[in-house]
């Protein structure tokens, strides 16, 4: 029992020693942490490679080129149209103004009898504009920020290059890695550490992967619908509704109302409104019949509000590294909750003792009620000592 307790004691101080040591060097983890993320999730798809007969130094170059070229069609594509997008929006916000104190909130008055003290929105419409345009747009903001001093300006020139590097030599020796700490698990508790990591992956790796192919696909398709039926800012607006569509129908319920209020303040009429509801019908049916079974599955584990919580506490509790790590640690914690619920529900503490599984097991129509029976049991003389009570 002793060493029992010993072990236990020397196990928590290690623990605590490295989380000290995690917290305290929290600052410089950020980039290997995204380097580990990116190493997790594109793993599978090198081994799918590997498989195929291709060597894993290879496969890995291979999704290194790819994701290269993704990325310069983003800066150069994706980020001056969503700068354009966003300043159409600004320039569009007074007519949405507009509708809203002109058409919306004297319809509410008269319907509803309810009183909308509606804000002077016109100040907050021309500061919104007359800091963007000093700005210069999306990609001049970001510029600006990270300029401000030159440390800033070597940390992300640092960044830049350690991600990449450390998520090739991660990627590249994801499964040594796993192995090598995999043999540093004390072989007592091996097997039941290797079931948590397995169910772990599982969840965290079919939340992650499934749920950012949803939002991508759902993103695009709501951008190209919205932008299909003639509203200038749907791109943006169908970009904001996928990335928030973690979280179900609170992508959807976001992206309609932006769409009605954008199609009948460019449009004012019913049309174009019927076409934007059209839309977020076919995304839905889109994610819940085909995306979300398909990508994601029934069994992920990750409830919708502990995504939302986790990532709020952990960047409450560690900024931009706890936002990082929030998703993995809620994961791991799912599965350890899980766990500790299959243990407590096989312990002494949750199962019946038997004689009450006795009692429990007595057939009410032929035998007295539960009350009599421990009547009965508890007058009943003694039997001998050297007698047996046989079923």
């Amino acid at each position: 029992m002793a060493a029992s307790l010993d072990i236990r004691l020397k196990w928590l101080i290690l623990v605590a020693l490295v989380g000290g040591v995690l917290y305290l060097i929290g600052p410089v983890l950020a980039p290997f942490i995204i380097a580990g993320l990116f190493a997790y999730l594109f793993n599978p798809v090198v081994e799918k490679l590997e498989r195929r007969g291709v060597s894993r130094s290879i496969g890995v170059s291979l999704v290194f080129l790819v994701l290269t070229l993704v990325l310069v069609g983003i800066v150069l594509v994706l980020i001056p149209f969503m700068d354009k997008q966003v300043t159409r929006f600004i320039d569009q916000l007074p007519s949405w103004t507009d509708w809203a104190r002109d058409v919306a909130t004297p319809w509410v008055e008269q319907h509803f009898g309810i009183s909308l003290g509606m804000f002077e929105s016109q100040g907050v419409v021309e500061m919104l504009k007359g800091h963007w345009k000093e700005a210069g747009g999306f990609a001049t903001t970001v510029l600006a920020k990270v300029s401000k001093s030159g440390f800033a300006i070597i940390a992300w020139a640092l960044n830049l290059v350690i991600i990449p590097v450390a998520a090739f030599y991660l990627l590249r020796d994801w499964n040594i890695v796993v192995e090598r700490i995999h043999a540093l698990v004390p072989r007592s508790i091996e097997p039941v550490v290797t079931r948590l990591t397995r169910e772990s992956d599982e969840t965290l790796g079919g939340f992650l992967r499934g749920q950012l192919s949803v939002m991508i696909i759902l993103g695009t398709f709501y951008g190209i619908g919205l932008w299909s039926v003639g509203i200038s800012v749907g791109p943006l607006i169908g970009m904001i509704a996928g990335v928030i569509s973690f979280v179900p129908y609170l992508g959807a319920i976001v992206g309609v109302g932006m769409g009605v209020i954008a199609a009948v303040a460019q449009y004012q009429d019913v049309y174009h409104v019927v076409l934007v509801l059209i839309v977020f019908v076919v995304g839905q049916l889109l994610e819940g019949y085909v995306l979300v079974p398909k990508l994601v599955g029934d069994k992920i584990g990750l409830h919708p509000v502990a995504v939302m919580f986790a990532i709020l506490a952990g960047g409450e509790l560690f900024g931009f590294v706890g936002v990082l790590l929030a998703l993995p640690i809620a994961a791991v914690i799912m599965v350890l909750l899980r766990y500790a619920y299959e243990r407590y529900t096989q312990s002494e503490m949750y199962q019946e003792t038997e004689a009450e599984s006795l009692i429990v097991g007595v057939d009410d129509a032929d035998n007295p009620s539960r009350e009599d029976v421990v009547i009965i049991v508890a007058s009943a003389p003694a039997a001998d000592t050297d007698s047996s009570v046989r079923p």
